[in-house]
């Protein structure tokens, strides 16, 4: 799976023209169908992920765009937004209201998260370093939920500062980033592993 940015056409473009690299071998993909198609809340329409294939190790890939999570039926946005009530105090049940989602399904994105809050952090901080940018390491904020957002704002502050602040589609997001630097795996088993296994990635651009 690899992460690219949320402009189908811009895809077809940087894949059609071999500028998306296999992240194994570093080959320049091929177009190789297209994933089924899904529902993804917080999205319009039906979302269908492009393949691709390296023909250098032969590994297929799902381009996931950076609107969504790995493996997961809701939009970044609507996840992050979640993340946020959380750091603001609120709990599940209450967040699952006011986002539209069942409390079991937010409960497990807390839980998840609630795992790994400092070396997600950390994770960010690191993009922050490998941004190329001069930028100070957030103050701690009280609460270890409002410190990893402290860190997402400091990631997309490094990256804008580079890239720029307006994608293809519109302005970048913080879950953008967030999505665009784990790789689509926020809340996958077992990320983030140690150092940034997607450091530099720009498809959020």
């Amino acid at each position: 799976m690899l992460t690219v940015e949320a402009d189908r056409a811009q895809v077809e473009s940087r894949l059609a023209g071999g500028r998306l690299a296999c992240p194994g071998c570093a080959a320049s993909l091929r177009p190789w169908g297209w994933a089924r198609p899904r529902g993804v809340w917080g999205l319009p329409g039906l979302l269908r992920p492009r393949r691709a294939r390296c023909p250098g190790c032969g590994v297929t890939h799902v381009l996931l765009p950076v609107t969504v999570l790995l493996r997961r039926a809701y939009a970044v946005e609507v996840i992050g937004a979640a993340v946020v009530a959380r750091a603001d105090g609120a709990g599940h049940r209450r967040i699952g209201e006011a986002v539209g989602v069942p409390a079991a399904t937010v409960r497990g994105w807390l839980r998840r998260i609630g795992t790994r809050l400092e070396t997600t952090r950390g994770y960010l901080l690191q993009v922050v370093v490998r941004a190329g940018v001069d930028r100070l390491v957030p103050k701690a904020q009280g609460s270890p939920w409002r410190d990893l957002l402290a860190g997402l704002a400091a990631a997309t502050a490094a990256v804008t500062s580079r890239f720029g602040p307006i994608g293809v589609l519109g302005p970048v997001t913080a879950w953008q980033v967030a999505a665009a630097c784990s790789g689509g795996r926020l809340l996958a088993p077992g990320w983030p592993q140690s150092g940034p296994a997607v450091a530099g990635n720009t498809s959020c651009l």
